[in-house]
């Protein structure tokens, strides 16, 4: 188990609180409820979405489903990655960066494939409910991803000139997401910013006309 601790525990530690986060505002908040935690500049507001990171759609029920498949397979494929690289001894900064990445994708998989047979339906005028007697207000594989995190820190408008967006509003950060899309989005942050530090390759000096070659 040498060299699993530390990933191990990062990935526990991201995914209890991700989903410790998702569990009460689920059964605390109806959808659309917010609170302000520091002014306008950063909110706690609930909201859902059938797709991706960061809110963003993926095409239907279709698209829903072959979206979560395709998590499934790229956090096994993940995961994999990840025992090769502890076993093989890569740079540690890198491995737990990837463990941030293996955690986020699990932790939204576990609200795409569980959530719509465990929780009833969030409404703008009720709150879910834990294990409801009728059952989920989904099938397995098809729950939708619990967002809250949001930052609208700069807010405006874009002067008329300018191209496409003149005279519109401007919001600066819009996306709602949440603790696991954190997660991705830092480790794969991190990876870009020091991937000299983890991939540098060791130099080889070329052997010098005076060295001694030793034979037996």
């Amino acid at each position: 188990m040498k060299g699993y601790t530390k990933p191990l525990i990062l990935i526990a530690s991201v995914l209890l609180i991700d989903q410790l986060v998702k569990l009460w505002i689920k059964l605390n908040m109806t959808l659309g409820q917010e609170y302000n935690i520091l002014g306008d500049w950063f909110i706690i507001h609930f909201t859902e979405n059938n797709g991706m990171a960061f809110g963003l759609e993926f095409g239907g029920e279709a698209g829903k489903l072959a979206l979560s498949l395709f998590r499934i397979a790229a956090v096994i494929g993940i995961a994999y990655g990840l025992h090769y690289m502890i076993k093989h001894k890569y740079h540690r900064g890198f491995i737990l960066n990837v463990a941030l990445i293996f955690a986020g994708a699990m932790g939204n998989i576990i609200d795409s494939t569980f959530y719509g047979l465990i929780f009833s339906e969030s409404t703008w005028f009720e709150k879910a409910r834990l294990f409801p007697v009728e059952g989920g207000y989904s099938s397995l594989l098809h729950g939708k991803v619990v967002d809250m995190l949001y930052f609208p820190i700069i807010k405006g408008n874009f002067p008329a000139w300018f191209p496409i967006w003149g005279g519109e509003d401007f919001l600066f950060f819009r996306p709602v997401f949440n603790i696991a899309d954190s997660a991705i989005t830092v480790g794969v942050a991190l990876i870009l910013i020091y991937q000299k530090r983890y991939f540098k390759e060791e130099i080889v000096e070329p052997e010098s006309y005076n060295s001694e070659i030793v034979e037996d």
